[in-house]
């Protein structure tokens, strides 16, 4: 039985999302040799995967001589909303409350992080009336 396509990238999109993010435009080349520290991968994998991603929309690619140039479509602010919104709908029933919760007591906090979190609340309040 096939495995049904996911609204997100997979773990190794996303790895490969994070370097063409940061350095965009990239190659494969770009891409397999920034993640040779945390993966060994074959180049004919990360081509592979790549094209897959054009193929689903989140890069674009140009073809540059002999090789393609990727940039991505699926922007970081998009991807990162989109995956936390599927956790707090799938693991937090969809309650902000609940994942706030959750995270200040189990998480390590500092003073600034606190106090940033202080702020941003603040601000929301201060939207909203």
């Amino acid at each position: 039985m096939a495995r049904t396509a996911s609204k997100h990238p997979t773990e190794l999109e996303l790895e490969i999302l994070k370097v063409v993010w940061q350095i965009e435009p990239a190659t494969v080349r770009h891409v397999r040799d920034a993640l040779a520290s945390v993966r060994d991968l074959a180049y004919t994998t990360v081509m592979t995967v790549m094209s897959i991603m054009a193929d689903k929309g989140y890069l674009k690619r140009k073809k540059d001589g002999r090789s393609y140039i990727y940039e991505a479509v699926y922007r970081e602010h998009k991807a990162s909303r989109n995956i936390l919104q599927d956790v707090v709908d799938r693991v937090f029933g969809g309650s902000t409350t609940a994942v706030m919760q959750h995270l200040l007591e189990t998480s390590e906090i500092d003073d600034e992080e606190l106090k940033l979190i202080r702020s941003l609340i603040n601000r929301k309040t201060r939207e909203r009336k």
